[in-house]
């Protein structure tokens, strides 16, 4: 754990050194000039750290705001500097690219600027992209009648996700309208204070069908009883180590999160659910997926890994889960990994994709 939190210290510090030494180079500018843009771009990231120690509960809420953006958007665009330079490095030393074009080059700061603006122009119109993805499942199971149900995880409502936001998720969820609406967790990002200020409950209020989640670990480290009271004016039904019975007979369990180490395990949950009941499980974080079908879990709906948010992060969630995104198959339980339809931190989604699911049960 040590040597891992040295790594996440040290890496941010290694990618700004090495982006600012060829910033400092690459600007056809004066000293003065070049040394503040240097001090701009290190800045933005420093931002990241005083929010994190700090926090922004005591901040103006507009202050907040821009600090949340500019901090968590700095990792994402720092990442992107550091591929860009690599790649220009490399091609500098096999001959492609002239040395020229990285040292107080107008032409290089044209292609840097260019190719960093285009790319998360696209990075940013992509996120606010809510794509559909239909789901259906048949089961031999008794139920009353078939259920459209929608799946969502992953909002992170706060500082960055605003009312606005919430309003076109919600107007989504009407012009869909399901017959129940199921949330894998993280409604909540890192506070309370921006969705009780701009009383967002009162939009989640405009749903006609019934909502269910269970917590996600960010809904606890934005103070889980504060969460759940957040929930409850919003009329959501939260789902913590309990389950629920639908009309139609589909049982729907919502696991705690596992950053409560003493939450039920999967077996000692459905252990109430009669076997002849088609169920659901929310479990937020998709670990040690096979508890789902060792229990006899019929599908199971993850969401925490926002597939990475962007490329090439998404390669290291494959390598990290069983199931980074997307369905799965294990013995006689479906399930399903979604990227979320919100996001954590810079609004911004390269290689994956911002989603909800409707699932249809049906015999």
């Amino acid at each position: 754990m040590k040597i891992f939190l040295l790594l996440f210290l040290l890496l941010p510090i290694v990618g700004c050194t090495y982006v600012g030494w060829h910033v400092w180079h690459l600007l056809p500018l004066g000293n003065w000039l070049r040394t503040i843009v240097v001090a701009l771009l290190v800045g933005a990231f420093c931002v990241l750290l005083v929010n994190f120690s700090v926090g922004l509960n005591s901040v103006p809420m507009p202050l907040a705001r821009v600090m949340y953006a500019v901090g968590t958007s700095s990792v994402i665009i720092l990442l992107y500097l550091v591929m860009l330079f690599i790649v220009l490095d490399v091609l500098r030393l096999v001959g492609v690219v002239p040395s020229s074009l990285l040292n107080s080059s107008w032409h290089g700061t044209a292609l840097v600027v260019g190719l960093m603006t285009a790319l998360f122009i696209y990075a940013n119109l992509n996120y606010h992209r809510k794509v559909c993805q239909p789901l259906e499942i048949a089961t031999a199971k008794p139920i009353r009648k078939p259920v459209r149900l929608m799946l969502l995880s992953d909002l992170h409502l706060g500082y960055h996700n605003t009312r606005a936001d919430l309003k076109k998720w919600i107007d989504i969820i009407l012009r869909e309208a399901p017959d129940y609406v199921l949330i894998a967790g993280d409604i909540v990002d890192i506070s309370t204070r921006p969705l009780l200020e701009e009383d967002m409950a009162s939009e989640w209020r405009r749903l006609p069908m019934p909502v269910y989640a269970c917590p996600g670990n960010h809904d606890y480290y934005a103070d889980l009883e504060k969460s759940r009271c957040f929930f409850r004016e919003a009329g959501i039904r939260l789902l913590r180590d309990e389950s629920v019975e639908l009309d139609e007979g589909i049982v729907v369990v919502g696991r705690d999160d596992r950053t409560n180490a003493r939450r039920k395990s999967v077996e000692g949950l459905m252990a109430s659910v009669a076997k002849d009941k088609f169920s659901i499980l929310l479990d937020h974080q998709p670990y040690n997926l096979e508890n789902a079908e060792k229990a006899g879990v019929d599908f199971q709906f993850s969401g925490h890994t926002h597939y990475g948010q962007v490329w090439p992060i998404s390669w290291i969630e494959d390598l990290l889960y069983e199931d980074a995104f997307g369905p799965l198959t294990k013995g006689k339980t479906q399930y399903y990994v979604t990227s979320g339809i919100g996001i954590w931190g810079g609004k911004f989604r390269i290689g994956t994709r911002s989603e909800y699911i409707i699932l249809t049960v049906k015999n």
